[in-house]
């Protein structure tokens, strides 16, 4: 046992000192001359010299200053308007024509008669009955008025409502139909 140690300690040693001499000896291999190298670096240099253009002047930034005091808040209902066209009803208490009880689509303009200068539209209903129907009548579910009777058509000035507790004003004409 006691060789085997001994054995060991040597090896050891040994290993020592080939590694301080690999090291010694790459040491040495790095200070050699350079001057060659040395010689190329500073040719290159000098062969290709970059040239870099200037940057762009520098333009100062104009502040923009961002007021919200004035505006209305995107998460709120907006403000209801003091419009006129959104008080109360068209309806104004008047009694309905018999032509308004049906939409104005489903009316049908089958003639027009002209009696003492006055023009009368002759107008059928969904159920087939036939109505003489002059300017300022009403017709149509929309509080809609006749405005204009002509040979071929009749205009109709529909109020209906807006969706925010208004009123606007359409016009739909009403034109002759092929029997």
């Amino acid at each position: 046992m006691q060789n085997f140690k001994l054995a060991l300690t040597q090896a050891r040693s040994i290993n020592r000192l080939c590694f301080a001499l690999m090291t010694t000896f790459m040491m040495a291999a790095c200070t050699g001359d350079v001057s060659d190298l040395e010689t190329f670096v500073e040719n290159t240099k000098t062969r290709y010299q970059g040239s870099v253009e200037p940057p762009p002047p520098f333009e100062p930034y104009a502040n923009y200053v961002y007021s919200t005091g004035e505006m209305r808040d995107p998460f709120s209902e907006p403000a209801k308007k003091d419009d006129p066209s959104a008080q109360g009803s068209p309806e104004g208490g008047r009694r309905k024509e018999p032509l308004e009880f049906f939409p104005l689509d489903t009316l049908k303009m089958v003639g027009v008669i002209e009696q003492r200068g006055q023009i009368w539209g002759l107008v059928r209903d969904p159920e087939g009955k036939i109505h003489r129907v002059q300017r300022g009548d009403h017709a149509g579910q929309n509080y809609g008025e006749i405005t204009l009777i002509t040979d071929t058509k009749i205009n109709f000035l529909e109020i209906v409502a807006d969706g925010q507790g208004g009123w606007v004003e359409r016009e739909i004409s009403l034109s002759l139909s092929e029997i």
